[in-house]
Formats: C-alpha cells, sequence, structure tokens
C-alpha cells in the first residue's frame, strides 16, 4: 500500500504555484511546507504528495491522482494547463487500459507526467 510520494523539483515557489492550482480541481491542497525545501500536499489531515527542492532536474515520474468523475478530470487539465503546465495527453477514454479509462496527463514544471483519471463510466 502507498503512504506517501515525493517528487524532485527545482524551483519551489514555481512548483508550490503549479500544484496550487493544478490540484485544487482534485480538492487536493498544500497541507504543509518545510521552509523553502519542501511541501506537501493531500486532503486533511493527510498529506500523501510532496514536492522537494533537488539540485539538478529529476524526470520521468509518473503520478495518477483519482477524480470521482470525468468533469473533474476536465477541470484538472484546464487548471493545469493555465498554471503553466504542458499537454501530454488531453481528457479523454483510453480504452487499451480498460473501457472506462478516462484521464488527461500533463507535465509539471519539471517534466513529470502528472495525471487524473477516472475509472467509473460516464454517467
Amino acid at each position: 500500500m502507498l503512504d506517501h510520494v515525493t517528487i524532485g523539483i527545482t524551483d519551489i515557489e514555481r512548483s508550490k504555484a503549479f500544484y496550487d492550482q493544478a490540484l485544487r480541481a482534485l480538492a487536493i491542497s498544500r497541507l504543509y511546507a518545510e521552509g523553502t525545501q519542501a511541501a506537501g500536499y493531500g486532503i486533511r489531515p493527510k498529506a500523501f504528495f510532496w514536492i522537494s527542492m533537488r539540485g539538478a532536474p529529476q524526470t520521468g515520474a509518473h503520478i495518477a491522482f483519482t477524480a470521482g468523475d470525468r468533469a473533474t478530470v476536465d477541470r484538472f487539465y484546464e487548471d493545469a494547463i493555465k498554471a503553466g503546465g504542458r499537454d501530454n495527453g488531453p481528457p479523454g477514454i483510453r480504452p487499451h487500459y480498460h473501457a472506462h479509462y478516462y484521464g488527461a496527463f500533463i507535465l509539471d514544471p519539471d517534466g513529470h507526467n502528472i495525471e487524473a483519471v477516472c475509472h467509473t463510466p460516464q454517467d
């Protein structure tokens, strides 16, 4: 069972601004900050997604957040793009995963692949 995950970032202020906006639709907010080195995001009282300063960019991470419905996936994508994320796959069905897999993919400011996914059928 996964308790939390941390990804390396190169600019804490830029990343906090990005994630503050990008995760809002998923009801995930910044709960903790460790000075100018790290910040923890989650749903009170638990931070399960952390960003932490690193000396060099680290890319290749893929983090998927569960969304309650497809409209939330759409809002995540829109908010993340507005926050400076880059498209890595717009909202849509990914039938190669399963028939109801509805996801959207964004590259964050450090190149991490951040996804919101809904696994339930459209109402």
